[in-house]
């Protein structure tokens, strides 16, 4: 099974895209991830990546897709993976069909963690990091002990800019835009799961894991 997590920044996809891998038994692919592996280990996708960022122009898609590619062909994604990340456009979930359609293998399933915008905003705005060494509180989720002030190692706790309110607005208005097609097309194809994820990550993971079932069951 190819599974691709969709959500808004916010939503949860990288706490739950841990625990589906690991249901799963297949690797959690992360398009982060894969651009720093291979910037890392100055692969030529690597380095043509690199060249389209140091002129500051967007990576293509065909890059980003012929790197997932190669990440899909090792052999511990062979009964599948958790795209997170990919597909960001409906060029990249139309390529992810035929690459996989190529391969003899099924077509990928999207499972959405739906949140409203109010719990988003609320969720990312309350975030709150360590100076020292960048430990997360949350001024609703997780307090310190002492306000202001980190349990660990005692220094300032403090909101980063892409944090602030307005960023994140803006943040979620560009995923709007962006990822309303790509929910569209696996919706048009009877390949989107939605499932809720305005609770807690135990409760979001339960529902996840019965949404999962259901897949598995088809």
């Amino acid at each position: 099974m190819i599974l691709v997590l969709l959500g808004a920044p916010g939503a949860g996809k990288g706490t739950q895209a841990v625990g589906i891998a690991e249901r799963l038994g297949v690797p959690h692919v992360s398009t982060g991830d894969l651009f720093r592996a291979n910037l890392a280990e100055r692969t030529p996708l690597g380095l043509e990546a690199e060249g389209y960022m140091t002129r500051g122009d967007l990576v293509p898609d065909d890059v980003v897709v012929r790197m997932v590619r190669e990440r899909l062909a090792e052999a511990d994604a062979a009964a599948g993976a958790v795209l997170d990340g990919f597909p960001r456009t409906v060029g990249q979930a139309e390529a992810l069909a035929a690459m996989l359609a190529e391969a003899g293998r099924a077509a990928p399933t999207a499972l959405l963690l739906a949140v409203p915008r109010e719990s988003l905003m609320q969720r990312l705005t309350g975030r709150r990091v360590c100076r020292d060494a960048g430990h997360v509180y949350h001024v609703d989720f997780k307090q310190p002990a002492t306000a202001g002030v980190c349990d660990i190692d005692g220094s300032e706790l403090y909101q980063r800019d892409d944090d602030t309110p307005a960023t994140v607005a803006n943040r979620l208005d560009v995923y709007d835009r962006e990822t309303a097609p790509v929910i569209d097309y696996f919706a048009s194809r009877g390949r989107l799961v939605t499932v809720d994820g305005d609770a807690g990550p135990n409760e979001v993971a339960e529902r996840v894991g019965a949404a999962i079932e259901d897949i598995e069951g088809e």
